[in-house]
């Protein structure tokens, strides 16, 4: 599919299985991770983006094993976070097979890992993602360990941070509206888009593909992530792996 701006199905890896979250929360079974895959590839997305929900909140290092057949199964480029706290998990990663590398919860308690991993081997390998939660009186805070610790910091002040520190791209979550199907935060986005100069990935909402048109037109997004609309037929429907019809993005992305 030829489209400048990226659409990107993104999976949820949780204990070998695949979930879908809401805001976060109630992660319901979508399905088993290689077959995915195998599903996009026949649906020839452009990328895929793989996090593991756990990893990092239990201390543990990457599902090697899962993540290598993933990487022999898929034909698109694919990213990958979950557990990253060092260089050499880095390098590991991309030797793997994996072309990006997704830094959450170290971005912000180690941030000289992203420094070092864009020195060692390119801004373009690395991704830092920025979660964030609307508090009161519509304050956005950045929160860490998938949602569960807020780090006091503004969203458009930890993407210049990430920008700063060498990071290639920001994947932007608004937690209040991930598997929400209610549209993604442009606000939020655009925020963000307006201050950096690398390409920022909106996540979180997106139900229809207006939706994603939005974030671009609206929010100024470079890419789009989604998940509830790739891994259900629609909203309180059952599982179903699916891309959006290619004609019908290409129509609103470019309206």
């Amino acid at each position: 599919m030829s489209v400048r701006t990226r659409v990107i199905p993104t999976l949820l890896l949780d204990d070998g299985g695949l979930v879908k979250t809401v805001k976060f929360k109630d992660g319901t079974y979508v399905g088993d991770p290689a077959n995915t895959v195998r599903i996009f590839n026949e649906l020839e997305v452009d990328e895929l983006c793989i996090l593991d929900i756990r990893a990092t909140k239990q201390r543990r290092a990457p599902s090697w094993d899962l993540l290598t057949e993933l990487a022999s199964e898929a034909f698109m480029p694919l990213s990958y976070g979950g557990g990253v706290r060092d260089v050499e998990t880095v390098g590991k990663l991309l030797r793997t097979g994996f072309e990006k590398v997704i830094v959450n919860t170290s971005a912000f308690d180690r941030p000289e890992l992203v420094r070092k991993a864009s020195d060692a081997y390119g801004s373009q390998a690395i991704i830092v993602s920025i979660d964030v939660r609307r508090k009161l009186l519509g304050r956005y805070e950045v929160m860490v360990e998938s949602g569960t610790r807020g780090t006091g910091k503004d969203p458009v002040e930890a993407a210049l941070r990430a920008q700063d520190l060498g990071a290639g791209e920001i994947l932007l979550t608004a937690i209040d509206r991930e598997g929400t199907w209610s549209g993604l935060d442009t606000g939020l986005v655009a925020q963000v888009t307006k201050r950096v100069t690398i390409p920022v990935i909106a996540h979180g909402g997106a139900g229809t593909v207006q939706h994603i048109g939005d974030a671009v037109h609206k929010g100024g997004a470079s890419a789009v992530a989604l998940g509830s609309m790739v891994v259900f037929q629609g909203k309180d429907l059952g599982v179903l792996v699916n891309f959006p019809d290619h004609a019908e993005l290409k129509r609103a992305i470019r309206r």
